[in-house]
């Protein structure tokens, strides 16, 4: 578009020019050939009849075209006039070697100079829709020596003005036209050529997002991006199948894994009563204590595989009513610990869009995360409130122990464990689901400290969709 706008400004300005110059050409020679034949007239005026004849025929030609036309001998005085208005005072003060009402302070002074030493007038200014209104040529009357005075004629422009502005109207018309159907023919080229690449980049950001099943679908535009598009979406499948079978594998061994714990499980605590007391049965406890932890570990192997590999679609969901119906569950098993739970501030009409019940799930592995670590006669409050952004937004504060800033990066990994919490009952894995849900839902989940000391656990979840 701007290469056509550029050529569309260099073929007009230019075409708008040369005709600009070609009608004052024409108007030069139309008024030229009046000229000669005053000029004749004038150079055969011998009597007062050729005088009278002289003046008849300027005056017709002055009232039939508002021009002003002077005679003048070679002394500068005047033999003869016709006409009225600017254009007669323009041929006058040319006659008179005073300024030009149209041309500028010396274009009729010179035009008569010319023609008294035999030149005539063989241009004229530029004729354009704003001026000049009026333009004056000469002819010598007579030839070479025999110079006895020149034809002034002073030429108002206004049809010729008209023409050029009429012209260039048409010009820029056709230039406006070309630009448009250039501008029309090049949206559609770039809407051909932009089509697929605004659906690849819609496909990527699907797949960052975790979407798996993200596919490029336009078969749009030039060879190039429907191979760049075919190549993608071969590898996207690749991918998805790879992580697919990783998940596969964690969930198979660890739900393979489950019957053969629980049938050890199952057998400790039937051996149990055959153990008399003594070291043997406290180690005894302790492997029993030991294969529980597996199970709770394969559990939450097995719970997140299945968030990963899950393929729910998100929803809209309200995050109040979920966060007011865990902490009513919740309330009872932090009575039973020694640790207050309140939720003082929870927004009305607080809704996002994730997971089917994400907000629940994250805020049960939140509060169960609480309850282990946080000492008796402590508190825990629990918030709900829009963000900024229209997000929603679920903090979780205590007043507990908290944990060193060096480690809080580490909450949110697998199997992440502080050294002081390693007997603590849990497979480490709570907030890394409570994360992934997160993540899948285009939420965010944010570990920091609390002041004066505690833990603060932040879930953003998006806002609702417009449609809704």
């Amino acid at each position: 578009m701007v290469l056509m706008g550029a050529a569309a400004l260099l073929l007009c300005v230019p075409l708008a020019d040369a005709y600009a110059r070609g009608r004052t050409e024409h108007l030069l020679l139309q008024r030229r050939s009046e000229a000669v034949r005053f000029a004749d007239l004038a150079d055969r005026m011998r009597t007062a009849a050729d005088r009278a004849e002289l003046s008849a025929e300027i005056s017709r030609y002055a009232q039939l075209y508002g021009a002003g036309v002077v005679v003048v001998d070679t002394a500068g005085a005047t033999v003869a006039r016709a006409g009225t208005g600017p254009a007669a005072q323009a041929a006058t003060n040319a006659a008179t070697d005073n300024a030009s009402a149209a041309g500028g302070p010396s274009e009729g002074a010179d035009a008569r100079g010319r023609a008294l030493t035999g030149r005539s007038t063989d241009r004229l200014p530029t004729l354009r829709p704003w001026g000049p209104r009026t333009v004056v040529l000469a002819e010598p009357v007579g030839r070479d020596e025999r110079v006895s005075g020149a034809v002034l004629m002073a030429v108002p422009t206004d049809a010729a003005r008209r023409d050029v502005a009429v012209r260039w109207s048409l010009i820029g018309a056709g230039a406006l036209a070309a630009f448009a159907a250039a501008a029309l023919v090049a949206a559609g080229i770039a809407r051909w050529l932009m089509r697929p690449v605004l659906d690849l980049d819609r496909a990527v950001e699907r797949l960052t997002a975790g979407s798996l099943q993200a596919r490029a679908v336009s078969d749009t535009g030039p060879p190039e991006l429907r191979h760049l598009r075919q190549h993608f979406n071969t590898m996207a499948q690749a991918m998805a199948d790879s992580i697919g079978r990783q998940r596969d594998f964690v969930a198979d061994a660890s739900h393979q894994l489950r019957n053969p714990l629980a049938t050890l499980v199952l057998q400790l605590e039937n051996v149990e009563p055959h153990i008399a007391p003594g070291p043997g049965l406290t180690e005894h406890s302790r492997a029993l204590d030991e294969a529980e932890r597996l199970e709770e570990l394969l559990d939450g192997l097995l719970a997140l595989a299945r968030v990963e590999s899950g393929t729910a679609e998100l929803s809209d969901q309200d995050v109040a009513q979920a966060v007011q119906d865990r902490v009513t569950a919740w309330s009872p098993v932090f009575r039973a610990a020694g640790v207050e739970l309140v939720a003082p501030g929870l927004a009305e009409d607080l809704r996002a869009r994730a997971l089917p019940d994400a907000a629940g799930r994250i805020l049960d592995a939140l509060l169960d995360n609480a309850v282990k670590f946080v000492p008796r006669g402590r508190r825990v409050e629990v918030r709900a409130a829009h963000g900024p952004d229209g997000c929603a937004v679920v903090r979780v504060a205590d007043d507990g122990p908290g944990v060193p800033e060096e480690q809080l990066a580490l909450l949110l990994r697998r199997f992440a464990r502080a050294p002081e919490h390693q007997n603590v009952p849990g497979s480490g894995l709570g907030l890394a689901i409570a994360d992934e849900i997160a993540r899948i839902s285009g939420g965010l989940l944010t570990v920091g400290g609390n002041e004066p000391h505690g833990l603060v656990v932040e879930l953003r979840l998006p806002p609702p969709s417009a449609t809704a």
